[in-house]
């Protein structure tokens, strides 16, 4: 009665006005236009004319350009960066080369028209200033990524090793500009401004890149690691001190005219420093116990940013190094770094930094390096930054009591330019210090030492690898029955201890269980990793003095979790891969598996995997892209624990849907004998019976355990019976065939434990 009366209101209020607008529209038609000059509206074939004609202008329109070539910039980027981490390289250099591709290098040599329509001239503008806010808040980041402490406590060995690594290639910069300035150099610009520029240019370290690195490589708890962040904080502080004053000197066409410019930045630095510090250090300490941040705190912080990037604009050492300082001077308190963080990173770095790309590969023009000459230029500039960067920071770490190996690694990382060189270089080129054609060799050059960084880790990896040495406690411990957790949610890893607890715990010492989480290396920053790694590891360590179960943790963070997981465990050798993947996946209905489906097309490893012949595209599986390439990759048995909370294994079911399901038997074995298990088999389509081995292991069991196992071989499963269970555990192929042939188990069943030999 209710939705007919609400029903009749409704058709009341929507027709009664739309009569009386009718009504209205009509007698309005009959006044006087007295004096009015209206257009006739068109009729006939004149309405598509029409039509098509404002769709044309809109096609052309500002706001829809700009949001078409950021849709184009966003996927190319996607595309080139994922493949570059498929490699091994950082995925910057995929967007770097994203922003070259897109460029007149590339897309305007063979696509001109493609080009002339997606990058119109006069839509650079646009472009440009978005890519210079987006710039802002990604400096603003890296300012915060440095940690002042880590420069206290280990400022000796960094501020030589960074000094020198700045000072060395900045006199082979300025060596360089002197054979370059007269055939290079624009026609305007005096040597002492080209010098310093090129000199600079030559100096930058990309901190956020070296730092991910440092991260990815598992060497950031180290000493090494330690030293190396530092030295590249000491590097960032100073290059772009200096960058602010080489700008302050070209606007100004000499040093002493600059002095103005200089002595107010030396002025704003202070005030950062010794006044707006303190007053953002108070606001944090109010408000580090709540949980959130309030919008007018966050509103604080934001305006605190645009008025220093404002400041150091109108200054004339460009709006860039404000947001930087704005980052230096945040609350030393990880949780609001970690907010800030957060709020900007996805839409700064994901959508406004590829823009910046873009732009400067629409800057680069590769085909104006159009002779020998030219590319040996270009060559030479590559090997005088290499030179300059690696060997100053080598030979630096060296003197200060570094070995060799940990000499050259320095000397590869502090190599790394990456984004930040493209920002100096950028702004060079807004300042007319750079030519097109040293503009485009010098992004040659950004792109090349940071592509090199990788190679030459492992190069120095494989040339100062110690020898192994084999010992008693290596020799017993291979013996051991080695298990190998991987969990993403701590609540997931203790569900995984439970199992893993359950599988070992009667072996009397010879059975280690390690504990490993992975994390994107685009979620963490240096400065929070201690912390985030007890977060997620302190309720596995609580989980295991209440089991009495000893465990070994292993932290890093990862650009590629799957290939990662599966290489620990495959190089650590271990008998067993447990690995969480929630409760998504009992979603067994029509949608969930179409859902599942349109997620493989659209995954660029998955479409690969299909053209090579490794994935049935069609094949129903409803577990997600990262356990696929699990199962696939991993070299020893797998486990994949869809957790709804497993408190106790007193009662496992175990389905025989496949003939090979013979194995599961090891892990019944186990499950009795280490956790008193009461195991109960179904088999009706005969697999057991027509499998001598099968059978012989069920009598076994039952004859050391008779009051543990049992077999159903006919009848079905009911609710009751599967909401009794404490663990279901299944091979990959019975798996399988349950979600095709009996998914209506999955809304009942318990936690399932799914295992590929």
């Amino acid at each position: 009665m209710k939705n007919l009366k609400n029903l009749l209101f409704y058709v009341a209020i929507i027709g009664g006005f739309s009569v009386g607008i009718y009504w209205i529209l009509a007698k309005g038609t009959a006044l006087l236009e007295t004096g009015r000059s209206i257009t006739a509206p068109p009729t006939g074939r004149d309405r598509l004319v029409e039509f098509l004609h404002d769709f044309q202008q809109n096609l052309h329109h500002p706001l829809a350009l700009l949001l078409i070539q950021i849709v184009a910039i966003i996927l190319v980027a996607r595309l080139f960066g994922w493949i570059c981490q498929k490699i091994g390289q950082p995925s910057v250099v995929g967007e770097i080369i994203a922003g070259i591709v897109l460029g007149p290098s590339l897309l305007g040599l063979y696509f001109p028209e493609t080009f002339a329509t997606l990058f119109p001239e006069s839509s650079l503008g646009n472009l440009k200033f978005l890519s210079q806010i987006g710039l802002i808040f990604f400096m603003f980041i890296v300012g915060m990524e440095l940690d002042l402490k880590i420069l206290k406590n280990k400022a000796h060995e960094a501020v030589v090793i960074s000094h020198a690594s700045i000072i060395f290639p900045f006199g082979l910069g300025v060596g360089l500009a002197y054979f370059l300035y007269t055939n290079f150099a624009p026609a305007n610009i005096p040597f002492s401004s080209f010098a310093l520029f090129m000199g600079i240019a030559m100096s930058i370290t990309a901190f956020p890149v070296l730092a991910r690195i440092v991260q990815e490589r598992g060497i950031h708890k180290t000493k090494l690691g330690a030293i190396v962040i530092t030295c590249a904080a000491a590097d960032d502080i100073t290059a772009w001190c200096v960058l602010a004053a080489v700008i302050a000197i070209v606007k100004a066409g000499s040093f002493v005219s600059a002095l103005y410019t200089i002595a107010l930045s030396v002025a704003y630095v202070l005030v950062m420093l010794k006044l707006i510090r303190p007053f953002l250090k108070r606001i944090g300490d109010l408000n580090q116990t709540r949980e959130h941040l309030s919008k007018p705190v966050v509103a604080i912080f934001f305006i605190m940013l645009l008025l220093s990037a404002y400041a150091t604009e109108i200054i004339g050492i460009h709006a860039l190094f404000g947001a930087f300082m704005a980052g230096v001077i945040m609350p030393e308190n990880a949780r609001f770094r970690n907010v800030f963080t957060e709020k900007l990173e996805d839409v700064a770095i994901v959508m406004l930094l590829p823009l910046f790309f873009v732009f400067t590969g629409l800057r680069t023009e590769i085909g104006l390096l159009n002779n020998a000459e030219l590319w040996k230029t270009c060559g030479i500039i590559i090997v005088i930054a290499v030179v300059g960067k690696f060997v100053g920071s080598a030979v630096a770490a060296r003197f200060v009591g570094q070995n060799w190996k940990e000499s050259l690694t320095i000397g590869a990382l502090m190599n790394t330019r990456g984004l930040m060189e493209l920002v100096a270089l950028n702004i060079g080129y807004d300042l007319g210090v750079l030519t097109p054609e040293v503009f485009a060799m010098m992004v040659i050059m950004a792109l090349a030492t940071t592509f090199l960084t990788g190679p030459a880790l492992d190069l120095i990896n494989r040339v100062f690898r110690e020898k192994p040495t084999g010992t008693a406690t290596e020799s017993d411990q291979a013996r051991k029955y080695k298990v190998l957790i991987s969990f993403k949610d701590p609540e997931d890893g203790r569900s995984l201890l439970r199992i893993a607890n359950g599988l070992v715990k009667k072996l009397n010492g010879n059975a280690a269980v390690t504990a490993m989480h992975l994390t994107p290396v685009d979620e963490l920053h240096h400065y929070n990793i201690e912390e985030y790694e007890q977060e997620n590891f302190e309720p596995m360590l609580t989980e295991s003095k209440k089991l009495n179960q000893s465990i070994q943790t292993l932290f890093k963070p990862s650009g590629d979790i799957g290939t990662e997981i599966t290489e620990v465990a495959n190089e650590g050798d271990y008998d067993l891969l447990l690995v969480g993947i929630g409760h998504s996946i009992f979603e067994g209905s029509l949608l969930g598996r179409v859902l599942g489906f349109t997620t493989r097309i659209i995954n660029p490893e998955r479409i690969l995997d299909t053209v090579t012949g490794k994935e049935n595209l069609f094949e129903s599986a409803p577990y997600n892209d990262s356990t696929r390439q699990i199962f696939a990759d991993s070299k020893v048995p797998v486990g994949i624990l869809v957790d709804k909370g497993v408190s106790a294994l007193g009662q496992v079911f175990m389905p025989v849907l496949h003939p090979d399901d013979i194995f599961m038997m090891q892990y019944v074995q186990k499950l009795i004998h280490n956790s008193g298990s009461q195991v109960t088999i179904f088999d009706n389509a005969g697999h057991i019976s027509r499998n001598a081995a099968f059978k012989e292991n069920i009598r076994s069991i039952e004859q050391n355990a008779p009051q543990h196992i049992s077999l159903l071989d006919h009848g079905n499963i009911e609710r009751d019976f599967l909401q009794a269970q404490s663990l279901m555990i299944i091979s990959l192929n019975s798996w399988r065939k349950l979600t095709s042939t009996r998914n209506s188990w999955l809304n009942y069943a318990p936690s399932v434990l799914i295992l590929k030999p």
